[in-house]
């Protein structure tokens, strides 16, 4: 798109009329978040209520912010645009997104008796409290910063494609470079703001806003594009077949994943098990995931988390029912080649069906107000999330390196919450630094490699933790370094960094330059192998020490069925 068409053409016009909706969504949202963080910090004194919102949230409020947590911009517009160009197998990431929190909802009432304010406080309970602090902080922090990178990076795309920058054009004097850094950095100070000034509180309530504003503008372009198909869903599937170009084929499985290699049987092999290993990330790194597993402290007692958990389910349910006729109905109405011109990895596939159904529906008003509308949704989606990991770093960093670490346990209050706002902006510098360094690069696998992470090195730490008698802390040592030294070292192997050639257009696919190929494992996702490695690492770990504690496990296994204490240490 030319800089002339933005300034003085129809089309120009209608983008400008797209500008205003979309800016002024977004003010609206942040206006009324803002004011919220700052109403917050009147009631956020002590510790309790800036890493857990004073544990005053009810069961339906948490699951609306476990909601809201959990549906990122990777769920909102990835997952879409992955049904949208691959069919049938971009649906499979909902299913494995979904099947998640089977998992999660036996864990939630013994995660929330178990611990204080992170994970660390899990295991630091029965074991050598600063070495098991230091290793979960560790890897807290790196799976937070590689999740907020990939959000940012997507707030400073999604900008161009909402601003029209993607093809050429200036806003604001800027260019599209310029506008995407710009993006970035207001996305940074924002949610350091949400942070410094409302602590969880501040955090919760934003979440609880952007599921209600998520869940209802999905389900409105839901019906739209129903009702453009007269609620057939064989209609919606046969146009969406043509649409992607594949045919039938576009509709069963093995066109992206698993896919068969004639004649190749150890290819196959490799795709087949490269399908399950990004299930098995997707599906044991949820209950692990930092800024999840902090969520279960918000609420007063174990039940309650469980109940959020439920009231999370079903909220996410509903919106992963609704990704296929959002995935399906891009295909049919806007086109699997449209969307992969106008971005490989299919994330603007929602907001250009937005702008079609509105078209379809309303005319160019209807396009203009649609794509706003989604767009703004959608970056209230990252501002969100990114505060959200943003809070679960600082407070790793806060109280179980510097309360526990530095301060030998024996913080003042009021110095540890001092010190959690000084690292979120810390965390929140570093995260802008780096997603301004990669923003052109492809960084959508930095959200599958948290979720490896967290399944190999935090899992282990939870599961055996609270379920065997001899886990030590050489063993949460094991399972936290083995972990994710054994997910960052597969994924360096792997096609994402280095080998990986379009083969059709001879592209470099992968992250470092085309010269250099270190790629050993023909696989894109090391969790497969990552997480019986975190595993062993922790079994082989315990049994090496000589370290046993049986009285604290038996405390903590009748903390975790009945809450006694949990508040207390």
């Amino acid at each position: 798109m030319s800089a002339g068409l933005l300034d003085g053409t129809a089309l120009g016009d209608r983008i400008g009329a797209t500008h205003t909706w979309a800016i002024g969504l977004c003010l609206l949202f942040v206006l009324v978040t803002l004011v919220i963080a700052v109403r917050s910090r009147r009631t956020t004194r002590g510790a309790v209520d800036f890493y857990a919102g004073g544990r005053g949230f009810s069961g339906t409020q948490n699951g609306l912010a476990l909601t809201g947590d959990y549906l990122s911009a990777a769920s909102f517009l990835g997952i879409a645009g992955m049904i949208s160009l691959h069919g049938h197998d971009g649906f499979l990431y909902s299913v494995g997104f979904l099947v998640a929190w089977l998992l999660v909802l036996p864990m939630a009432q013994l995660m929330r008796n178990t611990g204080r304010f992170t994970l660390a406080d899990l295991p630091a309970f029965r074991m050598r409290r600063m070495r098991v602090r230091l290793a979960c902080a560790v890897s807290t922090v790196t799976v937070c910063v590689f999740y907020l990178v990939a959000q940012m990076v997507g707030a400073g795309a999604l900008v161009m494609v909402l601003l029209g920058l993607h093809d050429g054009g200036t806003f604001l004097g800027m260019n599209a470079d310029q506008t995407s850094v710009a993006a970035i950095v207001v996305v940074g100070v924002l949610m350091i703001a949400y942070v410094m000034y409302g602590g969880m509180k501040a955090a919760t309530w934003l979440q609880i806003i952007k599921a209600v504003v998520l869940l209802a503008a999905t389900g409105l372009l839901t019906v739209l594009v129903l009702v453009l198909f007269s609620f057939d869903p064989r209609a919606l599937l046969s146009g969406a077949a043509e649409g992607g170009g594949h045919g039938r084929a576009f509709l069963e499985p093995g066109l992206h994943l698993g896919v068969e290699a004639p004649g190749d049987p150890t290819r196959t092999l490799f795709n087949k098990l490269d399908m399950i290993s990004l299930g098995l990330a997707l599906v044991l790194g949820t209950v692990a995931l930092p800024h999840i597993l902090i969520r279960f402290y918000t609420v007063p007692d174990g039940r309650s988390a469980r109940t959020s958990v439920k009231r999370t389910i079903g909220m996410v349910g509903a919106f992963y029912l609704m990704t296929p006729a959002l995935g399906f109905g891009a295909a049919a109405l806007v086109g699997s080649e449209r969307i992969a011109e106008a971005d490989p990895s299919g994330n603007t596939a929602v907001p250009m069906l937005a702008e079609e159904v509105g078209r379809l529906t309303a005319g160019p008003v209807g396009a203009a107000v649609m794509l706003a509308l989604i767009s703004a949704v959608a970056l209230a989606t990252i501002l969100a999330v990114v505060a959200g990991l943003t809070l679960a770093s600082s407070s790793s960093m806060a109280h179980d390196l510097f309360g526990h670490i530095l301060m030998w346990g024996r913080p003042r209050e009021s110095q540890e919450v001092g010190v959690a706002r000084v690292c979120a902006c810390v965390v929140g510098g570093v995260a802008i630094l780096l997603a301004v360094q990669v923003r052109e690069q492809n960084v959508a696998f930095l959200v599958g490699l948290a979720f490896a992470i967290a399944a190999a090195a935090h899992l282990p730490v939870i599961v055996l933790s609270m379920f065997w008698r001899r886990f030590n802390t050489a063993g949460v040592e094991g399972a936290v370094y083995g972990g994710l030294s054994a997910t960052l070292l597969l994924m360096t192997l792997s096609p994402v960094m280095s080998g990986k050639i379009d083969p059709v257009s001879g592209e470099n696919l992968s992250v470092l330059p085309a010269w250099i190929d270190i790629q050993l494992l023909p696989m894109e996702n090391p969790a497969l192998f990552a997480v019986p490695v975190g595993f062993v690492c922790a079994v082989v770990g315990s049994l090496l020490s000589s370290e046993r504690d049986t009285a604290r496990f038996t405390e903590l296994r009748v903390r975790s069925l009945t809450g006694w204490g949990a508040d207390r240490d």
